[in-house]
């Protein structure tokens, strides 16, 4: 991934619109998932066009948010950066406020704190903090700070696609952004905290699993998706 440390910024404060936090926060994302963030990862993570990529761009890079590298790589300034970990934790907070304050199923609140979590205020922010306490994880098991998959690693997490045959795990996070693949994973019993055991993995590329005495068989895009630790 690229080295995006180091980064200019600009010394006055840019108006920031919901969709620089839109664009910032997808940057911070992205790179926490070990992609190198370049237009079209943008253009696919945010569901909008090529222009107007190029066009957000232009106008984040002009405020000082974010620096274009070599070959289109886009990195965050540090001003950028503070920015999109600011939405991160409004998104963590209306998260667990949703699932723990109003009982919102885990595979339904994401898409809820994509929407919310621009209309919240400093005072709400810190009477969520005051009401929820300080935690690091979400509903999903994904941290609050940003992870990259070699973070994960060192954490002693690994992929359950990666993960050993005859051996014992509990599912510690998984990939939040897709709502039909959450509540596949409801259906099948895989939340995060949940123990399960890998039985095989398959010529196929499936891997079989035991959840609560359940046999299941995951393909490789959903094992992909999950991040287990040794139990």
């Amino acid at each position: 991934m690229l080295d995006c440390t180091h980064l200019d910024v600009v010394s006055h404060a840019p108006m920031i619109t919901i969709s620089k936090e839109d664009y910032l926060k997808a940057i911070a994302e992205a790179e926490a998932e070990g992609q190198t963030v370049i237009p079209a990862t943008l253009a696919h993570w945010l569901s909008v066009t090529r222009p107007a990529v190029t066009f957000a761009l232009k106008r984040l890079k002009k405020d000082g948010l974010v620096s274009i590298k070599k070959e289109g790589h886009i990195c965050l300034t540090s001003q950028g950066r503070e920015i999109a970990e600011g939405t991160m934790v409004r998104h963590h907070l209306i998260e667990r406020m949703l699932s723990e304050m109003f009982g919102m199923a885990w595979y339904e609140i994401h898409d809820e704190a994509e929407r919310l979590e621009h209309a919240v205020s400093p005072a709400f922010e810190k009477k969520l903090v005051e009401r929820l306490g300080h935690k690091d994880t979400c509903p999903h098991g994904n941290g609050l700070a940003l992870r990259s998959p070699a973070e994960r690693r060192k954490r002693g997490m690994r992929l359950l696609s990666e993960a050993e045959a005859g051996s014992r795990y509990v599912l510690a996070s998984v990939y939040e952004r897709d709502r039909k693949l959450l509540e596949f994973f409801e259906k099948e019993g895989l939340r995060p905290g949940v123990h399960l055991a890998v039985e095989a993995r398959n010529y196929d590329g499936t891997v079989s699993l035991s959840v609560d005495k359940r046999q299941i068989r995951l393909g490789t895009s959903a094992a992909e998706r999950i991040w287990v630790s040794k139990s």
